[in-house]
């Protein structure tokens, strides 16, 4: 089936809706070790540990994670068989305050030997991101720059979509209104022409697998 872009666009938030959901709570990922994803997730993503069921309480365990004041905003669970399809969960995303942060995190992965499936700027939305995976094979990405939709609901338009397929792209070709510029100019990799092709094959390829289809 198509997508009709008119009328899913036409459907919005009733009046008179009773309640108002202020930001995403937290994530809860079925994993199948958790002292694997526990290492993963303190030691390359920097969380850290608010408390632990054992399985007594939750068989194969539970870990669950904070990065801020929340008690949480991920916690695993240690009942999954294999590596994750992700099927139903496209990817969870983190935002960092700079985009100096991005590329950090960008050489932080590659340290800790983690494949990364995406790096440069997504269209809607036009945020600058590095996408990998954890352990399971959940799709993760750690972003900056996420445009902001004010009361008004206008959103960019389309053809101020600029895709960037590595960091130094997104550097390059910033979008209208957003101030690409690194506080820590060694930061940027000064990319021969076939590196610069090769990440932007893999960044296409690995978003048609994301996205299930050509893209």
């Amino acid at each position: 089936m198509k997508v009709n872009e008119k009328k899913i666009k036409s459907h919005t938030r009733p009046k008179g809706m009773p309640f108002n959901i202020t930001k995403l709570g937290h994530i809860v990922l079925n994993v199948a070790d958790v002292e694997r994803s526990t290492k993963f997730y303190t030691e390359v993503m920097g969380f850290k540990v608010s408390d632990v069921y054992t399985d007594e309480i939750a068989p194969g365990g539970m870990v669950f994670f904070r990065y801020n004041g929340d008690h949480h905003g991920v916690a695993v669970v240690g009942s999954m068989p294999g590596e994750s399809p992700a099927i139903e969960l496209n990817h969870v995303a983190f935002e960092v305050a700079t985009l100096d942060e991005v590329f950090i995190a960008r050489e932080h992965l590659k340290k800790h030997n983690v494949k990364i499936d995406f790096e440069g700027r997504r269209r809607a939305g036009a945020q600058i991101a590095v996408e990998f995976r954890d352990p399971d094979g959940h799709r993760l990405e750690i972003y900056w720059g996420l445009d902001q939709i004010g009361g008004d609901g206008y959103a960019r338009p389309p053809e101020e979509w600029v895709w960037a397929h590595s960091l130094e792209e997104a550097v390059d070709k910033p979008v209208k209104g957003q101030d690409t510029t690194l506080h820590n100019s060694a930061l940027y990799e000064q990319l021969p022409a076939e590196e610069r092709e090769r990440r932007r094959a893999h960044s296409i390829a690995t978003q048609r697998v994301k996205l299930g289809g050509e893209h």
